[in-house]
């Protein structure tokens, strides 16, 4: 690397191997060059994750916001409305990571400040909103179980969309801070980060601070949301004496914690070596090899991203109903004749869908009418069912 005034990638390369006197990334940097430091097979295995996982998430996370447009009774719920935010931002996440990403480390683009910080602020404000949206979509199951009878009340479409406002208004602010000014005043010299170029470690320590404060958050929320569903599941049993047949099954808070475990497992996973890395950049000067660690776990948050729809949105019975009503309509051609099912506002889908899929029509609705997705949605019915045959 000829970016640094003595590099230490080319010290190591020059002693074949051997330990240099001093492995920290401490000189003063000329270019973005010193912030490539991806040995050539390493550039093949994260390049192959982006290739594979940058399309696939684009697609899987489109399909599931144009399910949502396409479908009136989803857009009016609070819930969908927050998935489909979930959606639009890992949708954000397949674009600017995938192509900044490999524009950066695999084809080596020097970008001038203004231009790299401005994909950089776009790469932030799409995890940012991902994990905004995942803490939105937790405290609404919050409220769902919490708040079962008041819950259509308490939140409404209205409040569900300033929420959103909000959320989004906070993550562009907050991701383009450094765009705005906000960056080192030694350009790539430190005491600037060695993970990011231009980046100064108060932004990134604020930013990291935040991620972890609603991380923390989405852990409380679904821990509550475990409690809540333990109390229930014991005052019901001791209400209604020994197990029936239809309770004879796993207790559905046993259940409930294990697809909570799943979800809190992957979101963890994926982001605890990422925010771990900027940590330790805060404080300490890192190695090359800490920054081409950093590297493969930053790909990590784009898997999230590609999973985030098999979690969140997938599970929902709703919303793979109306998946398959808009794929019937499809494979019947744009341009058949929509039959319309009378009052059945979830058939309003403006891709002329056909009547294959007239099978499921709204007696399958009042099951779910204060359905969340996943396992959460059966306990609240479940719940709201026992309180009303009181």
């Amino acid at each position: 690397m000829d970016g640094w005034d003595k590099p230490v990638g080319a010290m190591m390369s020059k002693d074949n191997g051997s330990t240099p006197t001093s492995p920290l990334v401490n000189r003063s940097c000329a270019d973005l060059k010193c912030y490539m430091v991806l040995f050539e097979a390493e550039k093949t295995a994260i390049g192959s994750i982006c290739f594979l996982a940058g399309p696939f998430t684009f697609l899987e996370n489109a399909l599931v916001l144009g399910v949502i447009a396409a479908t009136a009774s989803l857009r009016q719920r609070p819930s969908y409305l927050f998935i489909g935010s979930l959606a639009l931002a890992d949708v954000f996440a397949s674009c600017f990571f995938t192509t900044s990403f490999l524009d950066f480390h695999l084809f080596h683009r020097l970008d001038g400040p203004i231009a790299y910080l401005f994909k950089l602020g776009g790469v932030t404000m799409a995890f940012t909103g991902s994990v905004g949206s995942l803490l939105l979509t937790a405290l609404d199951r919050y409220l769902c179980i919490h708040q079962a009878s008041s819950y259509k009340v308490v939140l409404t479409r209205r409040r569900a969309l300033l929420a959103l406002l909000a959320l989004w208004s906070a993550t562009i602010l907050i991701s383009f801070l450094p765009l705005m000014g906000w960056r080192c005043p030694t350009g790539l010299s430190p005491p600037c980060s060695r993970l990011f170029p231009y980046i100064d470690h108060r932004y990134l320590a604020c930013w990291v601070s935040f991620i972890l404060v609603l991380l923390s958050l989405i852990l409380s929320a679904y821990a509550l949301i475990l409690w809540r569903a333990n109390r229930h599941e014991a005052s019901m049993t001791g209400l209604q004496g020994a197990p029936t047949g239809g309770q004879a099954r796993m207790r559905l808070d046993i259940r409930l914690a294990r697809t909570l475990g799943l979800i809190l497992l992957i979101m963890v996973g994926c982001w605890l070596p990422t925010l771990s890395f900027m940590l330790a950049d805060i404080s300490v000067q890192l190695t090359h090899t800490q920054q081409r660690a950093f590297a493969f776990c930053s790909t990590m948050c784009l898997v999230n991203s590609a999973v985030n729809p098999l979690l969140y949105a997938l599970r929902c019975r709703e919303l793979r109903v109306a998946l398959m009503r808009l794929l019937g309509g499809l494979s019947e051609g744009l341009g058949c004749c929509q039959r319309h099912v009378g009052g059945d506002s979830t058939t309003t889908l403006p891709l002329g869908e056909g009547n294959s899929c007239s099978a499921h029509s709204e007696s399958e609705a009042p099951r779910l009418v204060s359905c969340r997705p996943n396992t959460v949605s059966e306990m609240v019915g479940k719940q709201q069912l026992d309180m009303t045959g009181k």
